[in-house]
């Protein structure tokens, strides 16, 4: 059976970012495991800050983090509260100085990790997962994506045996490099077990030199054509009235096929052959069929 790549480590380098940038030499491990901390702290420390990305980078004194969020208010707090008081508990963590720069993204419903979290968040409040998973399909088809695919795993529904089910929108070509596809994968804690989230949303496709830097924005960033976005509608011609239709004519005196009095082809209405008009081939009343 084949088994799927990540859609974001398949295209590092091509179109997409690391969320590490650094050079380890003999402290590479040390380092590597140094930011996988600060993700745990930061994500642990703002749990409803809506984070979708952290990417950290190193100078010889300082190490500088982006965080990518839909919610920077929860982030930044009241007055940068917040903030500063992640910043003095990261020193104690990397004893370097800390700079955080915070990150908003404009439309949450093409980041496949806030998906899979809001998805997440819906089954751990006991809403149906196929209401939860068509509502993200039409949001993010609603806001631009050309393609977008979720995956649910688990006791879906409190089932005895655990099943996945998929529904998807639109195309996600997972082996085009150019395509700007975003993979995430959530889990959901429910009374019955984990059920895993995968998400695919395929954003776009990326054309002439990718842009590989720590805050690239997705390829439709300009969005797609989504209904408030649409401008408004041209001037309407005047109607047609219905005495101006030709064509088959039901009554009145116009021409055409007649069906009812006055001057035209076929009449059938009641009669004998000559009555109601100057009529045609007579398919009412008068002379006996043979």
């Amino acid at each position: 059976m084949g088994q799927k790549v990540n859609p974001v480590g398949f295209r590092l380098g091509v179109i997409k970012g690391w969320d590490s940038n650094w050079y380890g030499g003999k402290d590479f491990a040390d380092k590597l495991v140094e930011d996988e901390k600060i993700r745990k702290y930061i994500n642990a420390r703002i749990p409803k800050g809506g984070i979708s990305r952290i990417v950290i980078e190193r100078t010889l004194k300082r190490v500088t983090i982006t965080i990518n969020t839909a919610r920077p208010g929860v982030v930044i707090g009241k007055g940068g509260a917040e903030v500063d008081k992640i910043k003095d508990e990261l020193k104690q963590i990397t004893g370097k100085d800390v700079q955080i720069n915070i990150f908003e993204i404009k439309r949450p419903e093409l980041d496949a990790k806030l998906v899979g979290e809001s998805i997440a968040q819906q089954l751990a409040a006991r809403i149906s997962f196929r209401r939860a998973m068509k509502m993200s399909i039409q949001a993010a088809m609603r806001v631009g994506a050309e393609g977008i695919k979720i995956q649910c795993g688990g006791r879906l529904g409190g089932a005895e045996i655990a099943r996945s089910e998929q529904y998807k929108e639109g195309r996600t070509p997972l082996h085009t490099l150019r395509a700007d596809i975003d993979y995430a994968l959530s889990e959901a804690q429910t009374v019955y077990g984990k059920i895993g989230i995968k998400v695919w949303i395929m954003r776009g496709e990326v054309f002439g030199k990718p842009d590989l830097s720590p805050n690239q924005q997705p390829a439709n960033a300009q969005g797609g054509d989504s209904r408030n976005d649409r401008g408004p509608r041209g001037e309407r011609g005047p109607r047609r009235d219905r005495n101006d239709r030709g064509g088959d004519s039901r009554g009145g005196d116009r021409g055409g096929d007649s069906r009812g009095g006055g001057a035209g082809g076929q009449r059938r209405g009641p009669g004998g052959p000559g009555a109601g008009g100057a009529g045609g081939a007579n398919r009412g009343g008068g002379a006996p069929r043979r």
